[in-house]
């Protein structure tokens, strides 16, 4: 069955790094744009960056931009999200979304995503 699963969060220092990955399971990620949003308890939903079908367009938050770089491999049906010089405010229950719409440039919308991976940075 369709399903995004989503690995590799968890707890690192200001300044440091972790990589996500996301799986997708039950259909073909080549013809989607797909994406990672990120939310904190409380608070509304946060659109963090988004990749073309192709990977040939990126696009991202103004509070990640130059930090984060998002990626796919469509032969492994997985997308990835490389975060450096994490910050406190990282941290958030991380998703990944497809397929990923950016409207108005700052507005993600999407229609599937998987149960996330918390990410916290804390020394």
């Amino acid at each position: 069955q369709f399903k995004l699963v989503e690995s590799g969060g968890g707890l690192v220092q200001p300044g440091g790094s972790l990589r996500l990955s996301c799986a997708a399971f039950g259909f073909t990620l080549d013809y989607y744009a797909i994406g990672w949003i990120r939310q904190v308890p409380g608070k509304e939903r946060e659109g963090v960056s988004c990749i073309s079908s192709n990977g040939g367009t990126t696009h991202y938050a103004d509070s990640v931009k130059g930090r984060f770089t998002i990626s796919r491999d469509n032969a492994k049906n997985t997308v990835y999200l490389q975060m450096n010089s994490l910050k406190p405010e990282d941290t958030a229950i991380y998703y990944c979304a497809t397929p990923c719409r950016v409207v108005d440039g700052k507005k993600y919308e999407y229609d599937y995503w998987g149960q996330g991976t918390q990410v916290t940075v804390s020394s």
